[in-house]
């Protein structure tokens, strides 16, 4: 069996654990037809709003809809947007009991103004502290203790340096799920980039890459290999999947390397792709442990998300068509 078909036929079975900064998204859909009168502003007469889930939320979406049983670890405000989004999580089978309230922070929550879906504004309401040492070492134990009891296959860290991943929880986290055989994954942001010691799949992009490492320079073949065995050296990890936007992605391991060229899409929208890619670059890897059946789908699936507005999950259906289109199965 290919590595492909074993991905789709085993994704029911997978149990992942998503920890990271989860974020409400909402869209305030309308349209501009005049100035206003008070200042040189668009008026945007408003047509309908949607609320979505965001952040880490929107990787365990993308693994709940590619039938994957998904327990969410994050910190939420006691407000508003927490509610709605432990009621749109709920609703997509994805797992709260770990959502721990902290009343110190409020939810993270981007509001999106868009005309006729050309994002016009967006405002950010959230904190980047983090939270205090009583709730860490409380949630921790929360933590620990589903990990001993559920033992998911997969630990993804998703890391938007909102406060919710402090280094001691994520080397308290890596080192646990070492001694489980759990395999870990990180889409990581500045703040904390050089703290996964030890985790199995590391993916930036090549700007948080290229800062991290104060390297400047357009990316080529010899480049990123040189990134890779930089990365390596500080991290200890098993393979890098450093994404290149419209240019693709590129993955090493121990004994591959290989630039993947972007396949042709019609981009409408990128939020959220990182998302996908991690979220379907983990589930891959976790499954098959073969690189590149990894960087190819998660390749795939980035492009696909991009011809929709806004965060919207991957559809399993669309992904296995093109995998087969594509004859990787």
């Amino acid at each position: 069996m290919s590595p492909y078909a074993r991905f789709f036929q085993e994704l029911p079975g997978l149990r992942v654990a998503v920890v990271g900064d989860l974020m409400l998204d909402t869209y305030f859909f309308g349209q501009v037809d005049r100035i206003s009168p008070e200042a040189p502003v668009p008026v945007v007469t408003q047509l309908h709003q949607e609320e979505r889930i965001g952040g880490a939320g929107n990787v365990a979406l993308n693994l709940s809809a590619l039938g994957a049983s998904v327990q969410l670890i994050s910190l939420v405000g006691d407000d508003e947007p927490a509610q709605i989004l432990v009621s749109l999580l709920r609703q997509s089978g994805i797992g709260t009991d770990l959502l721990r309230v902290d009343d110190k922070r409020p939810t993270t929550r981007k509001t999106r103004v868009l005309d006729r879906n050309k994002q016009l504004l967006r405002l950010d309401q959230e904190s980047i502290q983090e939270a205090s040492e009583s709730v860490q070492e409380e949630w921790l134990t929360q933590i620990e203790s589903y990990l001993l009891k559920e033992q998911p296959q997969l630990l993804i860290f998703e890391d938007y340096n909102k406060g919710v991943l402090s280094t001691k929880i994520i080397q308290r986290l890596v080192s646990i799920c070492k001694e489980m055989g759990i395999v870990t994954a990180v889409d990581p942001k500045k703040e904390n980039f050089f703290s996964y010691q030890g985790v199995d799949l590391f993916k930036p992009n090549w700007r948080e890459v290229s800062d991290a490492l104060q390297f400047n320079a357009v990316p080529d073949l010899i480049k990123l290999k040189e990134v890779h065995h930089s990365l390596h050296e500080k991290l200890d990890h098993q393979v890098s999947l450093i994404t290149l936007s419209e240019r693709g992605a590129f993955y090493q391991s121990s004994d591959q390397a290989e630039w993947l060229p972007g396949l042709p899409r019609n981009v409408v929208d990128v939020s959220g792709a990182g998302d996908t890619v991690i979220a379907v670059a983990s589930a891959a890897y976790a499954l098959t442990m073969d690189p590149t059946c990894m960087a190819n789908l998660a390749n795939l699936a980035g492009g696909i998300v991009c011809e929709q507005v806004g965060t919207t999950p991957i559809d399993p259906m669309k992904l296995r068509s093109e995998v087969v289109r594509l004859g990787w199965i």
